[in-house]
């Protein structure tokens, strides 16, 4: 299989670098900081095995996974004090199974709407990036 047809989430190449950063590993995922961060602590908790549908999880790894993606929205909801979490999970063009965790701020970008995956184009600084990952970690 060529380069371009394999998941970025498992070769962990330069296509995930580009647009997020890692944050850490938990029991079923790895959890990145979306590079585009026009929604303040976006993340991404990224399934560690190759699947793309949650039914194709036994109930333990399911479990595991929803406690992951739980924990991530509790530690970006107490880090960055949105109004609410945007839960994500769509995998229509990447097949691994991924939820992006969106906070949204009342009276910001796309409040009582859909979010969008590169609204603004709004990158930080590696200073900026560091310091998110850090309060995201302290909240996990």
């Amino acid at each position: 299989m060529s380069n371009e047809n394999t998941c970025f989430y498992c070769e962990k190449d330069k296509r995930l670098d580009d647009l997020m950063i890692k944050v850490c590993d938990l029991d079923a995922s790895t959890v990145y900081l979306f590079k585009e961060q026009t929604y303040k602590g976006r993340c991404i908790v990224a399934y560690k095995g190759h699947v793309n549908e949650l039914f194709e999880l036994e109930d333990k790894e399911l479990n595991a996974y929803m406690k992951d993606v739980t924990r991530v929205a509790a530690a970006v909801k107490k880090a960055f004090s949105p109004n609410k979490i945007n839960y994500g999970a769509y995998s229509d063009k990447l097949p691994h199974l991924h939820f992006h965790i969106v906070p949204k701020y009342e009276d910001n970008y796309s409040w009582g709407g859909v979010f969008e995956m590169n609204p603004q184009n709004t990158y930080l600084s590696d200073e900026e990036y560091s310091e998110r990952i850090e309060l995201i970690k302290e909240n996990l």
